[in-house]
């Protein structure tokens, strides 16, 4: 057996090792003795002690430390190469005019970020500022459109009829269970929002005021609305605003503010400007945080007006073609804009809803097929849209046709034919399996 070690240590723990039994010092010798020594990591000695870690600068303290060095290595050049002239301080100038805004507006840009670096950073396939519309095309669109349109009103002429039609009812019940009349708004409350229409009349970035925030959780949140004037928003607060009321409201209030002061402001602002601005291109993407306030209180209002230009509904449409939307609400518009009467915009939507590929009920396919069917008696010499529309359904949902609708949808061809597309839907047509009428069965939706 080998020679046990003894133990380290003064006198007493000798002494003491000696009168310990070997099972025990076996068991002690093949155990992990636990240690006091810490170890520090880091280099202590230059670092004092290195028991602090290393702290890095942020990114706006960065930007600035760099700012403020490239304007003083400008002011060495100035004293020392005097045949510059004062350009060096020119820029310095400009430069810390725009350093002294930061401090305030970079907190600020944190939470309400603006959209300017984001519009520069998306390339012609995210956004497209110009639209190039087709003379021809424009004007075979013109046919199909409401010869006789209702008398288009300013936004602050609809806000103000809806509030006061809503105001009149809730004074005439009030006057009935109380006795009394409805009391108008306070002084103080008038006060505060027309403040607040000033601010949003020269909103570019940054926070907006808190009594704005609150106008979704009002009951009177319309009549609020309308002292705000929307139609002097910037194109900035509008996206905010769409923000707020997208989020917080409910989706019929949704979209009562989508139909009464979004849609009036991107048809003006296109009309007035042959694009839309991108703050408002946003607002309409963000406004898709409820798509069934979208589709009633944008789209469907729009194609019903019977006065959709081609512009408009490429502009709109392309929003549809960027963004994901949920089946039953893309299901439920496709069966609408079938049904309603036809506008050359209606051939846009359809074909983009279309394009997404989703698995649809039998009663829609066959709605869309109703709907091209229903031209049949139609001489009028249909836009190029309504046939690339029709190659579409056919290629997306042939197989979900059956043989007696292809059958129609041939002898359609034969009263409106295009030299190109024509073929392709008739090979397309002809092709194909159909769908077994005996033993139908529905599209389950996902």
């Amino acid at each position: 057996m080998p020679k046990v070690k003894r133990r380290r240590g003064t006198g007493g723990a000798g002494e003491a090792a000696r009168n310990v039994s070997l099972a025990e010092q076996i068991i002690d010798g093949d155990s992990v003795k636990p240690t006091t020594r810490v170890k520090r990591r880091g280099r202590g000695g230059q670092h004092g002690g290195g028991e602090q870690e290393d702290q890095y600068v942020d990114e706006k303290l960065s930007r600035r430390i760099l700012e403020q060095a490239r304007i003083q290595q400008e002011e060495l050049e100035a004293e020392h190469c005097p045949g510059k002239g004062t350009e060096p301080k020119k820029e310095k100038t400009t430069v810390l005019g725009s350093g002294s805004q930061d401090v305030d507006s970079d907190a600020e840009d944190d939470e309400w970020p603006t959209l300017e670096k984001a519009a520069a950073s998306m390339g012609k396939g995210e956004y497209c500022e110009e639209v190039t519309v087709d003379p021809e095309d424009e004007r075979a669109i013109e046919m199909f459109m409401n010869k006789n349109p209702p008398l288009r009103l300013t936004l602050a002429d609809i806000i103000m009829e809806k509030i006061t039609e809503k105001q009149t009812e809730v004074e005439t019940m009030m006057s009935e269970i109380s006795g009394h009349p409805m009391p108008q708004l306070d002084p103080r409350v008038l006060e505060v929002y027309k403040g607040v229409r000033e601010v949003l009349s020269k909103y570019r970035s940054g926070k907006l005021p808190k009594a704005f925030k609150i106008i979704p959780a009002l009951s009177n949140w319309e009549q609020i609305l309308y002292i705000t004037e929307p139609e002097t928003w910037t194109a900035a607060a509008m996206y905010q605003a769409t923000r707020i009321f997208s989020s917080n409201l409910k989706e019929r209030m949704a979209q009562r503010f989508y139909n009464l002061v979004l849609l009036p402001r991107v048809r003006d602002d296109i009309a007035e400007y042959k694009r839309l601005n991108f703050h408002l291109y946003m607002a309409l993407k963000k406004a898709l945080f409820k798509p069934g306030a979208w589709f009633k209180g944008i789209l469907i209002p729009l194609c019903e007006s019977g006065t959709c230009t081609l512009r408009e509904a490429i502009i709109i449409g392309s929003i549809l073609a960027k963004c994901s939307i949920p089946v039953l609400h893309s299901s439920a518009a496709k069966l609408k804009l079938a049904e309603m009467e036809y506008s050359g915009a209606n051939s846009i939507f359809l074909r983009l809803l279309i394009d997404k590929k989703y698995a649809l009920p039998f009663r829609v396919v066959d709605a869309l097929v109703f709907h091209f069917l229903a031209f049949q008696t139609d001489r009028r010499t249909l836009p190029v849209l309504w046939h690339q529309c029709l190659l579409t359904l056919v290629q997306r949902y042939k197989e979900d046709l059956s043989s007696e609708q292809k059958e129609s949808l041939l002898e359609l061809l034969k009263f409106h034919c295009h030299p190109q597309i024509s073929a392709e839907i008739r090979r397309e047509l002809v092709n194909s399996k159909s769908r077994d009428v005996e033993g139908l069965q529905p599209v389950a939706m996902e």
